[in-house]
Order: C-alpha cells, then structure tokens, then sequence
C-alpha cells in the first residue's frame, strides 16, 4: 500500500469552521462527510460546500474523500452528480453488501481516477467480504475498505462498548479479505474523543490486527493514529540492518541469515523493505509539511 492512512478524519461537509481547519491537520486523509453527520434538511447546502471545498481548497498531501448517502437513499443520486463534477480523490459508499454495488457505483462514476472506498458495516458485509474485496478484479478503482462498527454492532445487537473482543472475530475477517486482494483497511472509529489512552490501546490493537490506519470523529485524535502507524526509530534501525545484510555481496543468494542472534528469511527482507517505504513516505510528508507551513502564501489554490 502506497498512500499513507495512518489518520483518515470525518468532518461534517455542513461544517464550515470544521472545513476551514482541515487543510492545517496533520491528517492523511479527510473525509467530507454527506451521510451520518449530516442532517436531511442540510444536505444540499452540505454537498454545495464541499463541492466548494474540493474546488477551491488545497489540502496539500491530505486525501479528499467525500462519504455519500447509500444508494437507497433519495440523496444519493445529487450526491453523485456533484461527486462527478468535483472530482475528489475518493469517494466512500456506505452500507456495502455486494460487489455489484461496487460495479454499479463504477459505472455511474465513469472516472477512473476516483478512487472507491466500500464501507464494511453490515453482517452481510462481514459474511460478503471476500466477494466484495475482490471485485477490485472488475472495478480497479476500488482500493481501501473501511469498518463501520458503531453500525456492525447495531445490526448484530451487540451492546456498545469499548470492548471489542466479541467483534474481533468479524474484523479479521475483513482484514483477510483486504489482504487477499490488495486492499487497505481503515479501522472504524474510536467514540470517546476525549478518552485519549482508549483510543491509543485501540490504534494498537488494530495496527496489531494488520489494519492500515483509523477513521477519527475529532482532531485531537490525529496525534494518536499517526504515532500508531509510524515505524519507531528501532524498527527503522532493524530494518536498515536487514536490507543492507541482505544486500552484502556474499548474502545475495543467501535464503537465511543470523543478525543479531536471530534467524531472519527473506520474508523479513520483504517486510523490512516495506517498513522502510513507509517510513520513508511519512519523512517526506513531515518536511513537505514544515516547508508549506514556512511559505502558506506560495501555496495555490487546487482545482481540478
């Protein structure tokens, strides 16, 4: 996975304060949200503003992701059209069981160039998972799977808790079906914004699971997310050491090597070598960052 989703930030698109700051963030991504955060009576003016936005904001490196209203929903087809004409880099459906959702969706979008995110947060989606992460085959534009527990609790009657051992089970599933096709997986998020060190043990248990980052409701949880899924320098250092045995003239064919007392295969090679990308990535977003924090007046407008 190349694009880093560390953070991924839901913002109300009827918010304009909240729309104001979200290109200060030190989020990945954002997601312009139409659907839950979003009441019925303002949902036209919410989709004119982040049409708005996408139009004329720069977010600098952070993904523009706009969540739309389900298909069966009398929203859905205005929020397509703007969907079209703005251009975002994503666009997140929500309540996906199938993936003839996905072609359908595919097909209405007619642009390739956005990518497709499939919200998981159904029962059906859990027992669909593989299904639906595999019409990647049909539908290359489909590239990221996010969790929706708050809903995936509702509909299996689980009580709402920050336990989240009885659910477990159903998230690997999605992170195995991710994994099979070459998708990301965005955990879900976490409720309690102001319960900090929840919300870090969460980040852990998910990174733990093979996730690729969480969805978050506030910006004091972007600090969170983003230490979470950043290799430490202890990590950087082993996986350094690793490439470079490899690498050494007389290890090149070599299938195993000690370092350090332990036995490493090129499987870690292989692992070592992607913490490495990532690390890398995250380098050169944080001092992209700091030279556009420098200079905020040389930065144009994006417009598609």
């Amino acid at each position: 996975m190349s694009q880093l989703l560390r953070s991924v930030l839901y913002l109300p698109a009827s918010n304009a304060r909240a729309l104001a700051r979200a290109p200060t963030l030190p989020a990945d991504a954002i997601i312009l949200d139409l659907e839950d955060a979003v009441g019925p009576a303002e949902k036209p003016a919410a989709r004119a503003a982040a049409a708005e936005a996408i139009g004329s904001v720069d977010f600098g490196h952070r993904l523009r992701v706009v969540r739309i209203n389900a298909p069966d929903t009398p929203w859905h087809d205005d929020d397509l059209t703007m969907v079209k004409a703005a251009k975002p880099d994503a666009v997140l459906l929500p309540k996906v069981e199938s993936a003839a959702t996905l072609e359908t969706l595919a097909a209405q979008l007619g642009d390739a160039t956005i990518a497709i995110w499939a919200m998981m947060e159904t029962p059906r989606a859990v027992l669909a998972a593989d299904a639906i992460a595999a019409a990647v085959a049909t539908v290359p534009a489909l590239t990221t799977l996010v969790v929706g527990s708050n809903d995936l609790r509702l509909a299996a009657r689980m009580p709402a808790s920050d336990d989240r051992r009885y659910l477990l089970p159903w998230l690997m599933q999605l992170v195995a079906a991710a994994r099979t096709h070459g998708l990301a997986l965005v955990d879900a998020v976490y409720n309690d914004f102001r319960d900090l060190d929840g919300l870090a043990a969460e980040c852990a248990e998910a990174r733990a699971m093979g996730m690729d980052g969480k969805t978050l409701i506030h910006p004091s949880q972007i600090a969170a997310a983003n230490a979470t899924w950043t290799p430490d320098a202890a990590a950087v250092e082993s996986a350094r050491a690793i490439v470079a045995a490899f690498a050494a003239p007389e290890n090149r064919e070599a299938g195993v090597l000690q370092i350090d007392g332990r036995m490493v295969e090129r499987l870690h090679l292989v692992e070592a070598q992607a913490l490495l990308g990532h690390a890398e990535a995250i380098a050169a977003r944080s001092t992209a960052d700091d030279v556009a924090a420098q200079s905020p007046g040389d930065r144009p407008d994006r417009r598609p």
